[in-house]
């Protein structure tokens, strides 16, 4: 457990950063439309739910990433 904390903790990479932000703006984006205060189709709230699930996988996924040695 104490690892996982530590590489959460430690620096993140570019591309992880990059790739994480936009999983938070997918989240987000899907979350707006899934509570729509207006009537939408059903498949678009499916794929709205879809697209929230994918965009926190990515943001959790690439928070764990870790810079090691020469990276920028």
């Amino acid at each position: 457990m104490k690892e996982i904390i530590q590489r959460v903790q430690a620096p993140t990479p570019r591309f992880f950063r990059r790739l994480r932000n936009a999983g938070l703006l997918l989240s987000g984006v899907a979350g707006a439309i899934a509570t729509a205060p207006v009537a939408l189709p059903t498949a678009i709230v499916a794929a709205a739910g879809y697209l929230a699930l994918a965009g926190a996988i990515a943001g959790a996924v690439s928070q764990t990433a870790v810079k090691t040695g020469n990276q920028p």
